[in-house]
């Protein structure tokens, strides 16, 4: 495993905010937790920038939360880190869903942000 402490705490100074935004449904929240370029895959088409990754999360339904678990991370430069985890989306009214996450996490300016977000089905 080639997760690290330092690479792990910065993955989850976006994640954090990331969920607690999904949990209390504030799509602008999450969406500027991404870089104004971010390339996002969600379940749907992909887009790019901040207001596709807010209309994304405008759709997703009330009561919807996120649990993530970091797998892996590795420092692909000083200002660029790659995290893959597994996230349990849950519902109220239908099964949780689990998926497979890949992030970037880049920093750009005085924080951290997401350049890249893509899901992918557990099979």
């Amino acid at each position: 495993m080639s997760t690290t402490a330092q690479d792990e705490a910065v993955a989850r100074s976006v994640l954090d905010p990331w969920k607690a935004a999904v949990d209390a449904h504030e799509p602008r929240q999450v969406a500027a937790l991404f870089t104004e370029d971010a390339i996002f895959q969600g379940l749907h088409p992909y887009s790019v920038g901040r207001q596709g990754v807010a209309d994304y999360y405008d759709s997703q339904p009330l009561g919807m939360t996120a649990d993530y678990r970091i797998l892996e991370t590795r420092r692909l430069a000083e200002d660029l880190v790659l995290a893959y985890l597994v996230v349990d989306f849950s519902f109220v009214d239908r099964p949780t869903l689990t998926v497979h996450l890949s992030v970037l996490v880049r920093q750009d300016g005085d924080g951290w942000l997401i350049g890249h977000y893509q899901v992918s089905r557990l099979g």
